[in-house]
């Protein structure tokens, strides 16, 4: 297949048809309930923390199974708290200090939906006072905590499961046996996408906390910035560095997990190089509404890009992957010349009740997202937004240029001309509003550090606010 036409083929057909079936689906399925314990003496006593919106859909899964019994709502916001505890029969206590959850030895599984900050230190945390965890993605606000909690699951022998659930749909496990095989062939490149329009979230302010909320708490091992600039206090949060990793550790760690996971890529790869910026939203927001990054992993490059600005035709998160055999488009083969081979499927399960399995057999392997996986997607969305935050200033030519120079398995200045016609359509002229073009990053995939760049080594981690700190790795 021609270059020309396998980029036609690409922006036409593939991403067209790639769609993630069922997306990242709140709840995939009701549970399990042959597999379940019918004795009121064996139910697991599970507390879930964050319930503001991802965390009500964690309560509603285990509520629905015979062998959980909700016992703690927890968040920092009373209001939202409270209303959600009032839902439940088993009348759950309602906390806003995590901290009372773990020091309840009756307490099982702890299932976090906090904001990014908090999902490393409140797993860990739980961990060390005997729980099992179910935390969302990403898993870490930085790639030296991801390493952290695996060191705790590992040393207290704990069951801990990362909130990517795409793993669990049975499509995307059929492609993962379909590459295992050999028949796509040599793979050369994995493309992900994550398209998803966002509204301005306005202009820098002075305003307070909900007066509902304890700040203290919700800021946890993060600074506690007041005034808060930020309009809308929740949700928002996502845009900022401090709280947040922008729609890379929002919403693209779920096809970079389930690329992961389909093409069995291993550690952070050899190098990294992101471009993109915070253009055509106006608003006090620091993350990028559009971001491509370059990951090196040796024969296979991996591309993210994501969109904030409106995108022509409407689609979400898709997964494009090119072998030597062929392309897969989401969970929909082709051969070298983009005639469809095979829609692949699988019946999909419940990626709730994996963990709760796993938390009964203590088998790891029982899990469709064990957390050093979970660590491990994170961590590669997490050196794309550092070489992004160590980037200055450029012009289109210089952005060219500088991708012109890579030798990997994909036309980057194309990819780039793309990403101008599609600011270009959003009103952003870039030649008078420039990108930000990020440095090209050497990683030390086993260290999980990179080479020979304290600049880059500084966001390894963070500075914690105390007493809510992350241990270090002669502390866990």
């Amino acid at each position: 297949m021609g270059h020309f036409s396998r980029r036609l083929f690409l922006e036409e057909t593939l991403l067209a048809a790639a769609a993630m079936s069922g997306g990242p689906s709140r709840v995939l399925l009701a549970a399990d309930r042959a597999n379940q314990s019918k004795s009121p003496n064996e139910r697991l006593s599970v507390a879930v923390i964050g319930v503001r919106s991802r965390g009500g859909d964690h309560a509603q899964a285990y509520d629905a199974r015979d062998d959980c019994v909700i016992s703690y709502i927890c968040d920092a916001d009373s209001a939202i708290g409270e209303k959600v505890a009032g839902q439940f029969k088993s009348k759950p206590k309602f906390v806003q200090d995590m901290r009372r959850v773990f020091d309840d030895k009756s307490v099982d599984v702890v299932s976090i939906a906090t904001p990014n900050h908090w999902h490393s230190l409140a797993a860990i945390w739980a961990m060390q006072a005997g729980k099992d965890v179910y935390v969302e993605k990403p898993v870490s606000h930085n790639i030296s905590e991801g390493r952290r909690m695996v060191e705790v699951a590992r040393k207290y022998n704990r069951i801990c499961q990362g909130g990517t659930q795409l793993r669990s749909i049975g499509a995307n496990r059929a492609a993962a046996q379909y590459v295992r095989e050999g028949k796509l062939g040599q793979i050369k490149l994995a493309h992900v996408c994550t398209y998803r329009p966002r509204d301005s979230i306005g202009p820098a302010g002075q305003y307070s906390p909900p007066p509902t909320v304890d700040y203290n708490l919700w800021a946890g091992p993060a600074p506690m910035e007041l005034p808060v600039r930020r309009r809308s206090f929740h949700y928002d949060w996502h845009w900022f560095w401090n709280w947040g990793g922008g729609e890379l550790a929002n919403n693209s760690i779920h096809v970079v997990d389930t690329m992961r996971m389909i093409v069995d890529l291993r550690g952070l790869g050899r190098g990294v190089m992101s471009y993109g910026g915070r253009v055509g939203l106006n608003d006090c927001g620091e993350t990028p509404s559009v971001q491509v990054t370059v990951h090196d992993f040796g024969p296979i490059t991996v591309v993210q890009e994501i969109r904030n600005l409106k995108t022509p035709p409407p689609r979400r998160d898709s997964i494009l992957i090119v072998g030597t055999e062929g392309y897969l488009a989401g969970t929909t083969v082709y051969d070298p010349s983009g005639k469809l081979v095979q829609k692949l499927s699988g019946p999909n399960v419940d990626h709730f009740d994996k963990f709760i399995q796993a938390v009964r057999s203590r088998r790891r392997e029982d899990q469709n997202a064990e957390i050093n996986e979970g660590h491990i997607s994170t961590a590669v969305v997490h050196t794309a937004n550092i070489s992004q935050r160590l980037g200055k200033p450029a012009s289109p030519k210089e952005i060219q240029q500088a991708l012109e120079a890579l030798k990997v398995n994909e036309n980057l200045v194309e990819t780039f001309t793309e990403i101008r016609k599609h600011l270009a359509d959003n009103d952003v002229d870039i030649e008078k509003t420039s990108l930000t073009l990020g440095p090209w990053i050497a990683i030390d995939s086993d260290k999980e550090r990179f080479i020979d760049n304290p600049a880059a080594d500084v966001f390894l981690t963070r500075d914690y606010r105390k007493p809510f700190v992350v241990p270090a790795e002669n502390e866990i």
